[in-house]
């Protein structure tokens, strides 16, 4: 038994599941870090994702193309994450409450227009447009979205640590009031960084409608969560955010595996590995984590 899980967890066929798992958490986090650095707790990540998911499926149906569907899904969270900004930077809402109703929003919604588009209240039909790439470690790699994931993260980091904008963005999330006293503008900063944490998120929507071929109400199932436990891992550091994504999607790579070699494990108990190491995780790390200064701060 111990060998057969060994050469379960050291195959080609694992590590393809860890790649391909990891990339919505890596996507989401990233928009995550993206929003935070300036200064905006996102809990409503995982609403985007499902946002971007729906829309993602039904642009991939109606126009008969991977990428359009790609296209929507990025669109249909950005336009998300620009109301969540109308919301928290605009309202000044509370950011935990407004990304909560997010989230709640973007559940009801999704049902609502998968019943009203399809006529159905679980999940649409398959969708012929995305079938493309293959199951392997190598088609995994060099997917296209995979692919798009890792130049992200490089653009993400050299954006942020490389460019005015991103000073802009790291001085709007430490210390709004000096950064406008030179000039800066914290609330049009903020509303850019969310409206691309959006786009983010829900081009890792995309990801789940093109990994499942089809939309599944609910079917971002707490990786919006799970994106934020990452992206504090990572300490708000795109390129350390991706590999905690990594870990996070080996995770439940390695629930998948432990329930498909039937260890004799109760079930419930092997479904909770990728939340208790989200636990774990945050309760070893959030401590020595250090956000930004004013992050969660309303703009005066």
């Amino acid at each position: 038994m111990l060998a057969h899980l060994a050469a379960a967890f050291l195959s080609l066929a694992f590590l393809a599941s860890v790649v391909r798992i990891s990339v919505p958490y890596a996507l989401a986090a990233l928009g995550g870090t993206w929003s935070e650095r300036s200064g905006v707790v996102n809990i409503g990540l995982e609403g985007m994702l499902l946002i971007g998911a729906f829309a993602a499926t039904v642009g991939a149906e109606r126009a008969g193309s991977g990428l359009a569907g790609v296209v929507a899904g990025a669109a249909a969270g950005a336009a998300v994450g620009a109301l969540y900004a109308l919301l928290v930077v605009r309202f000044r809402g509370k950011q935990i409450v407004c990304g909560v109703a997010i989230n709640l929003l973007a559940d009801g919604l999704t049902r609502f227009l998968l019943k009203a588009t399809y006529d159905s209240s679980s999940n649409s039909p398959r969708v012929d447009a995305w079938s493309w790439g293959g199951a392997g470690l190598l088609a995994s790699l060099t997917h296209p979205l995979v692919i798009a994931t890792v130049l992200l993260v490089v653009a993400s980091h050299v954006l942020l640590y490389r460019t005015p904008f991103g000073l802009r963005v790291r001085a709007v999330g430490e210390h709004p009031e000096a950064a406008a006293s030179l000039g800066v503008k914290p609330a049009r900063v903020r509303v850019v960084a969310l409206i691309a944490s959006g786009a983010l998120a829900g081009l890792g929507g995309a990801w789940l409608a093109a990994d499942q071929r089809q939309f599944v109400a609910g079917m971002s199932n707490g990786r919006g969560y799970i994106a934020l436990a990452a992206m504090i891992f990572g300490k708000w550091r795109p390129s350390w955010v991706a590999a905690a994504a990594l870990v996070f999607g080996a995770a439940e790579a390695t629930q998948n595996a432990l329930q498909t070699a039937g260890v004799g494990v109760p079930e419930w108990l092997v479904q909770m590995l990728p939340y208790v190491i989200t636990m774990v995780t945050l309760a070893g790390f959030i401590g020595r984590a250090t956000p930004p200064r004013a992050l969660g701060e309303p703009l005066r």
